[in-house]
């Protein structure tokens, strides 16, 4: 039990909260050169959310020249109608369309290859179509992250905020998922990206054959891309509030769910290194909850077990509340003491029964 109660102080205190201080500082060089950039976004029957947020995308300012890259990719909607309706008001907007084909199966990953084919300028940044920026400096704030000489950018790309305890279970989810990944990346173990906010040089996607390593795969745009072309070298973490984007969130626990499972296809593909580190993680997580609340009830040591939590749950709580206060979520501390047990025992769980399924024609 004690094992299990340093080794989560272990990733506490040597990885995340290296990202709190991290996040709290200047990250960027302030006399950086803005390069013009690409936005590549993948929209499948997104005509709603396309009319909805792409403006937003498009009136980014920004001091170089950007273009922002649709690829409709055999959409069934009015997509196509909004795009070129969009276009009339925007000079900067290209888009491309893939043909829908019944008997042809592909995943976003050749959507994605069209966008960066078209893409007219090194940097790229990506994000999909239900998500939108959190304000007009997005663009700014993300290619930021390429003046510290890098070639990966990784961003967040939180949910919205809403009622509920689903909202708060999603969000809490996405944080925790971002804690590790900055902070990982930010120790010398990039592992992923979310595709909805993350940005990479052109050169890099030739240079690492595109997505050929794993085109077999329908998902891992991002994160088994990152597997592949990222080192303790070449990545940049960008988190505060203006590099953001949002995304609509779901609206109950089915469709979390079903959404979850997808997303944790690619895990079985991560490296060695990533999957112990991550196993052990939630592990222990889950050694340290199980054993002292059986012992508070089972054995004559309640105090010393319940003393335990306490210490474990007040370091958890002011860690990620340092970093929620940088990057403007500071509520989703309270999250992980309602949420620090039972998410990544569910997570496990949908992890070994996603392995049994087959991966389906959808993405995110």
């Amino acid at each position: 039990m004690l094992c299990a109660f340093f080794v989560q102080m272990f990733y506490y205190l040597y990885f995340y909260l290296a990202l709190g201080k991290y996040l709290k500082n200047d990250q960027g060089e302030s006399n950086f050169s803005y390069p013009p950039v690409s936005v590549i976004i993948c929209a499948k029957n997104e005509s709603k959310n396309l009319e909805k947020h792409l403006p937003a995308v498009l009136e980014q300012e920004y001091s170089a020249p950007f273009q922002v890259i649709v690829v409709n990719d055999a959409s069934e909607d009015t997509s196509e109608l909004v795009l070129a309706r969009l276009k009339e008001r925007y000079a900067n907007l290209y888009f491309t369309s893939i043909p829908y084909d019944k008997k042809f199966r592909h995943g976003k990953k050749l959507a994605l290859t069209l966008g960066v084919k078209a893409a007219k300028y090194e940097h790229l940044l990506f994000t999909d179509a239900d998500c939108e920026p959190v304000d007009k400096y997005w663009i700014k704030e993300m290619v930021q992250g390429f003046s510290l000489g890098k070639d990966i950018v990784l961003g967040y790309g939180p949910y919205k905020k809403q009622k509920g305890f689903i909202n708060l279970w999603q969000r809490y989810d996405t944080f925790q998922i971002a804690i590790q990944y900055l902070s990982f990346a930010l120790r010398g173990i990039p592992y992923m990206a979310v595709g909805r906010n993350m940005a990479y040089k052109k050169s890099l996607f030739y240079n690492n054959q595109g997505f050929k390593s794993h085109q077999h795969i329908l998902s891992g745009d991002d994160d088994l891309f990152i597997r592949d072309a990222a080192n303790k070298n070449n990545v940049a973490i960008v988190a505060l509030l203006h590099s953001q984007t949002r995304s609509v969130p779901v609206k109950s626990f089915k469709e979390w769910k079903r959404q979850k499972k997808r997303h944790l296809t690619t895990a079985p593909y991560y490296r060695f290194k990533t999957k112990v580190l991550l196993g052990v993680e939630a592990l222990s997580r889950q050694l340290l909850w199980c054993i002292s609340l059986m012992s508070v009830f089972f054995s004559n040591f309640e105090v010393f077990f319940i003393t335990i939590i306490i210490v474990k749950l007040a370091v958890q709580y002011f860690i990620q509340r340092k970093i929620a206060r940088q990057i403007e979520t500071t509520e989703l501390a309270w999250g992980g003491l309602l949420l620090d047990f039972i998410l990544p025992l569910v997570t496990g769980l949908l992890l070994i029964s996603g392995k049994r399924q087959a991966n389906r024609n959808k993405w995110t």
